[in-house]
C-alpha cells in the first residue's frame, strides 16, 4: 500500500496494490499489520455505505468528543470528490481543507483522522464506504456550511443536490470564532 502524506497533518491518501487478470481484480481494502507499521488506527467499530447519484453533496459533518470520528473512505462504484477540513482549534492548519479525487478505477483511500469536518460530492452515481474509528451518536452529531465561503471549497458542480439538514449548518466562524489562516 502507497501513502501519500498531506499538507495537513495526519491526513492521508492511500492506495493500493491490485492485481488484475482476465478474471478481474483483488486488493487488500484494510490490513491491520500495513496500518500499524504506517501508523495509522487500526480499531474500526462501524463500517458504513451511501450510494449517492451524480451532483450529491453530502456534508461537512463531524461527530464532537467523547464520540469524535477517524474515517477510511473509499469509493466502491464510481467517482467522488472527498473534503477533509480541519476543525483542531490548535492546529496550525485549522480551517484548511484537503480535497480528494477518490475513484473506484484506481480503489485509492483517504484517511481522515478525528478532528475534521467531512463530506464529498458524487461526480458520478456512487457507492461510497467507509469504517469508523467510533460509532454514530446523534448528540454528538454536528457540522459546517458545506458552502462556507471562507473555507473556499471548490466542489466541481454546478447545481449541486444537498439535503435541508446539511443547508442550515453552520459556518466555521460561526462555530469556532475568527478563522486563523
Amino acid at each position: 500500500m502507497q501513502i501519500r502524506e498531506t499538507s495537513i497533518k495526519g491526513l492521508v491518501e492511500l492506495t493500493p496494490r491490485v492485481f488484475r487478470d482476465d478474471r478481474g481484480f483483488f486488493f487488500e481494502s484494510y490490513n491491520e499489520g500495513v496500518f500499524k507499521e504506517l501508523g495509522l488506527p487500526t480499531n474500526f467499530v462501524q463500517d458504513n455505505q451511501s450510494f449517492s447519484v451524480k451532483g450529491v453533496v453530502r456534508g461537512l459533518h463531524f461527530q464532537n468528543a467523547p464520540f469524535a470520528q477517524g474515517k477510511l473512505v473509499r469509493v466502491i462504484s464510481g467517482r467522488v470528490l472527498d473534503i477533509a477540513v480541519d476543525i483542531r482549534p490548535e492546529s496550525p492548519t485549522f480551517g484548511k481543507h484537503e480535497v480528494f479525487e477518490l475513484r473506484s478505477d484506481t480503489n485509492n483511500m483517504a484517511y481522515i483522522p478525528e478532528g475534521f469536518a467531512h463530506g464529498f460530492v458524487a461526480l458520478e452515481d456512487s457507492v461510497f464506504s467507509y469504517k469508523c474509528t467510533n460509532v454514530y451518536n446523534k448528540e454528538s452529531e454536528s457540522g459546517l456550511l458545506w458552502n462556507d465561503p471562507e473555507l473556499g471549497i471548490y466542489w466541481g458542480v454546478a447545481d449541486p443536490i444537498v439535503s435541508e439538514k446539511d443547508v442550515i449548518l453552520p459556518t466555521l466562524k460561526e462555530l469556532f470564532g475568527e478563522i486563523r489562516k
